[in-house]
């Protein structure tokens, strides 16, 4: 239910804490947390390829669904085109001709999801409020994927099906009037991806080996042709074809290469050209943005300790500087463009901005503001982001985020470790929610990029093979010790907060380290990995093998025993610190059988857990309802536990949510594991 937000202002819970205390009255004023995390106003505005109207993400009868308006219009006069009322729809895409609004939903957090297709000028029927979406891939237990929306057929897609091998997705052709689908390759060749050029004519194709090596292969007339090959510990990927649509570019680290770097091939002489490696020699390539006008790169992005990127094409440096200039010490983003590329819809953020959107006309060169996400946000009461570097135990260097309380005194506070998930991913600087909410709590809140995360070369991606729960844990351990040492961080209230592979390191943390930590919210993590690997869904086939080798092959005794060595469950005996345990009953990728087994080993001997089930989510809570529930209680167990402050007051309907997800752990039994 769409609820109007509201600053509240409520008693802080001391729980005798005098560091914290002494600084209450000098921090801003809570934030209610429905701010942080409640549904945006709008977000993810598109302009339609004519440039006539804009789509956006806007609540509708409680739920986030697709809104259009005409270009010149105010966003309240926009009108609904979905009508979902059971799950937000966070994604979508204009058809090339603008006709057609494209979405993908799935059921409850199943992950199968199904491509749906609306179109704003259908007329209503009588009664009728919106226009009736259609599920173009309406196929029971199938997921689908969009390869590519071709130029030279505006009304059609081609899509990916794992119908017949639920492990590896046949490639179709898809009639978004009829909705006819016609197979054009059948999967058989373990085959990833396909990449199409400029004149939407099939090329390349990625596979994956047996072995977990990649290739390449050139799409030729009765046959696949490998043309370019990466080990398991490479990566190698295509990003789309040169203007001569002969060679194309690829990002790849592959050979003595440590970062990823941008080069052209040319899939025929096999010829290798490099484009551009990072100018710092720090990070890996990261977007390359490809004009569909020039068919040239715009710009090549690069993650560092912030986003920067080279531009290549200097009437868009030149368009785009003068936005930059309005913004200084902020990230200027490019989102959805007219199909000449006159206009665009741009994103400007920070740390303490959660994004401001606008529209730029490159022709005029206006600029002209559309909405901001949050504006409710309290804008002076957030706090700055700030890029830090410590030393792990092995001496690796630790590149890390770090915000502390605004107003604080910057000493001796309480500590909320946040690990991403992935794990092989990264951290990025911008606005967090989690950071900015604990933060506003009194917490200072560390998120490291631990070994294993993506972006800083193939080198520290490789150091976190097989160191889940060792060194990868480490990492993390070793920045609250360094913030400890400065005299940062209580070593006695230091908690861990995390999703997906930030939950495993939260059981990790509190299983091995137990020391170290006063409190832990494992949200979707894994507690054993030997049945983590033997329940991954059959359409990560692909990266099995991967995951024997960056994780621990499961099929070996050696691994087997590594495995059970790193598994919080197999140390759950060692817990001292108090745990709450959060999951979506349908996750397909992190089972219901893993959160049951820690909580159960817990309750066994007698230890208090807290555990949170909704029944209708999957890999971490898309509803907000769920989600407010959750964020609702995890603040209040962090405030009992650490001390810092937390806000009483929830709407009637989230505590009732509350009290529908919280289980009673004497009641728990082990859910049987999906394999699907």
């Amino acid at each position: 239910m769409l609820r109007t937000t509201r600053f509240l202002f409520v008693m802080v819970l001391l729980l005798g804490y005098l560091p914290l205390a002494a600084q209450t009255n000098k921090l801003p004023a809570l934030i209610d947390r429905e701010i942080f995390f409640g549904d945006p106003e709008i977000v993810n505005a598109q302009i339609s390829p004519d440039g006539s109207f804009i789509a956006f993400i806007k609540p509708h009868k409680g739920t986030r669904n697709i809104w259009v308006k005409k270009r010149e219009e105010p966003f309240t006069a926009g009108k609904p085109m979905t009508a979902d009322t059971t799950r937000p729809i966070i994604n979508y895409s204009w058809s090339r001709d603008g006709k057609t609004l494209l979405y993908v939903q799935d059921k409850g957090g199943n992950e199968n999801f199904h491509v749906y297709a609306v179109q704003p000028s259908q007329k209503l029927e009588a009664g009728q409020e919106v226009p009736t979406a259609r599920n173009l891939t309406n196929v029971p237990n199938t997921r689908a994927m969009i390869y590519l929306a071709p130029r030279s057929e505006p009304n059609i897609l081609y899509v990916g099906l794992n119908e017949r091998d639920k492990a590896w997705h046949d490639l179709y052709r898809l009639d978004l009037a009829t909705g006819e689908k016609t197979l054009v390759r059948q999967n058989t060749d373990r085959i990833t991806g396909w990449t199409f050029d400029w004149n939407d004519k099939l090329r390349l194709a990625t596979r994956s080996k047996p072995d977990g090596s990649s290739e390449i292969l050139r799409v030729d007339e009765k046959e696949l042709q490998p043309i370019y090959s990466s080990t398991i510990f490479e990566t190698s990927v295509p990003i789309g074809f040169h203007k001569d649509n002969k060679r194309f570019y690829l990002r790849t680290d592959k050979g003595n290469r440590n970062l990823q770097q941008l080069v052209l091939v040319d899939p025929v002489t096999l010829k290798e050209e490099l484009v551009e490696t990072d100018p710092k020699n720090r990070v890996d390539v990261g977007q390359v943005l490809l004009s569909e006008v020039t068919r040239e790169p715009i710009f090549i992005a690069y993650q560092d300790d912030k986003m920067r990127r080279t531009w290549k094409d200097k009437t868009y440096e030149k368009d785009f500087s003068t936005i930059e200039k309005k913004f200084p010490g902020q990230m200027v983003l490019l989102g959805s463009s007219t199909k000449d590329e006159q206009y665009w819809m741009v994103n400007v953020l920070s740390d303490v901005n959660s994004g401001e959107v606008h529209l730029f006309d490159r022709k005029t060169k206006q600029l002209t503001f559309q909405y901001r996400p949050q504006p409710k946000l309290p804008v002076n009461d957030l706090a700055t982001m700030q890029v830090i570097r410590y030393k792990s135990s092995d001496g690796l260097e630790i590149p890390a985020y770090l915000t502390l309380p605004k107003n604080s005194s910057r000493k001796n506070l309480p500590l909320v470790v946040v690990p991403h998930g992935g794990p092989w991913s990264r951290n990025v600087w911008g606005f967090n929610s989690y950071h900015q909410f604990l933060a506003n709590r009194g917490y200072a809140v560390l998120s490291p990029n631990f070994r294993g995360s993506t972006g800083f070369g193939k080198e520290f991606l490789n150091a976190g093979n097989k160191e889940w729960g060792q060194k990868m844990q480490d990492d993390i351990t070793w920045g609250v010790k360094h913030l400890i040492a400065q005299g940062t961080v209580d070593p006695k209230r230091v908690g861990i907060m995390g999703g997906s592979y930030g939950g495993y390191a939260t059981l990790a943390g509190l299983a091995f380290t137990p020391d170290v930590y006063a409190a832990g919210v494992s949200i979707v993590g894994p507690s054993n990995l030997n049945t983590l690997l033997n329940t991954i869904p059959p359409y990560w086939e692909a990266e099995r093998k991967k995951f024997a080798e960056r994780m621990g092959d499961l099929t070996t005794p050696e691994g087997k025993e590594q495995l059970a060595r790193q598994s919080p469950l197999n140390s759950a005996d060692k817990i001292k610190a108090p745990l709450m345990v959060v999951q979506g009953a349908n996750d397909p990728r992190v089972n219901k059988a893993e959160s049951d087994q820690i909580v159960i080993a817990l309750r066994t001997r007698g230890f208090p857990v807290e555990y949170l089930v909704a029944p209708d989510e999957g890999h971490g809570f898309a509803r907000p309802v769920n989600n407010m529930a959750m964020l609702a209680a995890a603040e209040k167990f962090l405030a009992k536990h650490l001390g810092g402050r937390y806000q009483e007051s929830m709407s009637p309907a989230v505590a009732t949510r509350l009290k529908e997800i919280t289980v009673d752990v004497k009641t728990v039994a082990l859910a049987a594991p999906k394999s699907e």
